[in-house]
């Protein structure tokens, strides 16, 4: 069993609490499923968002997924001149025997865009 890194992100339309709560526990299921995880195999999560999300932590909504006990942290993503507006990142480590290369990452709602820019 290794420790991996699936990253994951999502553009949010506005920013307001009960939107951004809903966004990323989304992205955090989706980030799950697709590869095929269970809570259980939860390491740590770590989120930024950029500087125009104000309404609430993004680590917030894993309490409304039972999540609360899993470690977090959250960082306030760098102001890059062009950079996307209103996205939250997910690193979440988990334990898995999956190799590095069968790791799925989960980009929604525009995020995509960061997907292909890093690839580039």
């Amino acid at each position: 069993m290794a420790v991996r890194a699936v990253s994951g992100a999502i553009q949010l339309e506005v920013d307001e609490r009960g939107h951004l709560l809903k966004s990323t526990a989304e992205l955090v299921t989706k980030m799950l499923h697709i590869n095929n995880l269970n809570t259980d195999q939860l390491v740590s999560i770590l989120f930024t968002a950029t500087a125009d999300i104000t309404s609430e932590f993004p680590s917030n909504a894993l309490k409304a997924l039972g999540l609360g006990d899993v470690p977090t942290a959250s960082f306030l993503e760098m102001n890059v001149a062009g950079a996307m507006p209103l996205i939250i990142r997910v690193i979440m480590n988990v334990e898995t025997s999956s190799p590095r290369t069968e790791i799925r990452h989960v980009y929604l709602r525009g995020a995509e865009q960061l997907a292909e820019e890093a690839i580039r």
